[in-house]
């Protein structure tokens, strides 16, 4: 049993405060955690070794975020994010061997080695998007249909505090309240915009008031728990017909932007070490099962050599794997139709399209 902290905003009452925390579910949240952490890391080797090329955005340090939500979630519920989607990939039900395929290119990707760090998908998520609050409106459009068809699913919408200024956002939040659409609007705020600090960027870093008339919560995101009953409450909210709502979990990224950027010119290496010593999201869960006795170290260490294996093995396939051969480029341009010439760089390049 535990106690949580929630600030709320035009709420009468918010998220249970005392939490129960299962065995099983606590090791299920480890081993998930352990995974994306890993391979976020294996990403970052392959990244310096040239072998992953172009964007690529790391979500270490943000673990308890995506397992948190997923805890509380139907995977028959739909989830959109912005670009640092490797996370959300795996947790949606991506394989750690599809998205390292996808991150080196090739033809056993996720997105057939063709949409790389930025754009993979899979069943009810609706992908990374690689323009800055792009997916704010597109979620919105997703949580409509979920409304339309009335088969009381709701859509998950994320977005960063670098993205929380955008005017689209707030024209989707007008629109999500007009409609009362099943939507659970997620600002990730991990203090950081690119290299812009929140302090810098926003007039008011109060994330989750700035939905004006949608009510909000704000939790710690760097605590799974937090995380998994702040979502709890959420989603009864926008079954139960009440509308959107807002979400802000205060999180931290480990890693630079992205891999361009070594993100240690706008912070200290101090900053991170504290993070990583005191909140880091998979050490918490951690001394929290130990110290309740609801785990042994050699258990936990088993299922870190088990981790490390998964994402040795993914790594290896991913680095073997073919590259998608080049009649295949533009396939899949249309769904269900007969297949057509597409114009190459020339007018006499011909390349074909199957879908």
């Amino acid at each position: 049993c535990y106690e949580l902290k929630c600030d709320v905003f035009k709420l009468d009452e918010g998220p249970a405060t005392q939490v129960v925390l299962t065995r099983d579910e606590g090791l299920q949240y480890y081993r998930t955690m352990q995974t994306m952490r890993r391979m976020e890391l294996k990403a970052d080797q392959l990244y310096k070794q040239k072998i992953i090329r172009g964007f690529c955005h790391l979500y270490d340090g943000q673990e308890a975020c995506a397992v948190g939500i997923e805890a509380s979630i139907n995977l028959s519920d739909h989830l959109i994010t912005a670009y640092r989607a490797h996370g959300y990939t795996y947790t949606r039900g991506g394989t750690v061997k599809e998205i390292m395929a996808e991150l080196t290119g090739r033809r056993g990707g996720i997105a057939k080695g063709k949409g790389g760090s930025m754009h993979m998908y899979c069943k009810h998520f609706y992908g990374g998007n690689g323009i800055v609050g792009a997916q704010v409106p597109l979620g919105a459009g997703v949580a409509l249909a979920c409304k339309y068809q009335g088969n009381n699913e709701l859509c998950v919408c994320l977005y960063g505090d670098g993205a929380a200024n955008q005017g689209q956002i707030f024209e989707t939040y007008n629109m999500a309240a007009l409609w009362k659409l099943p939507v659970i609007f997620i600002c990730e705020n991990n203090r950081y915009g690119m290299g812009t600090s929140v302090e810098r960027a926003a007039a008011s870093t109060d994330y989750f008031k700035r939905g004006e008339f949608i009510p909000g919560l704000r939790v710690d995101g760097m605590d799974v728990l937090c995380v998994r009953e702040a979502t709890r409450f959420a989603a009864d909210h926008c079954r139960s017909g009440k509308g959107p709502i807002l979400m802000e979990l205060q999180t931290y990224r480990y890693h630079g932007h992205s891999m361009s950027d070594p993100g240690v010119s706008y912070r200290t290496r101090e900053e991170i070490q504290e993070v990583r010593s005191k909140s880091d999201p998979i050490s918490m869960l951690k001394d929290r099962m130990l110290s309740n006795n609801m785990a042994s170290v050699e258990e936990l260490k088993e299922i870190d050599v088990e981790v490390r294996k998964e994402i040795e093995d993914a790594a290896q396939f991913a680095t073997t794997d073919p590259e998608p051969p080049l009649e295949e480029l533009c396939n899949h341009i249309f769904c269900d139709m007969p297949s057509l010439e597409v114009r190459g760089t020339n007018p006499w390049a011909k390349l074909k399209s199957v879908s």
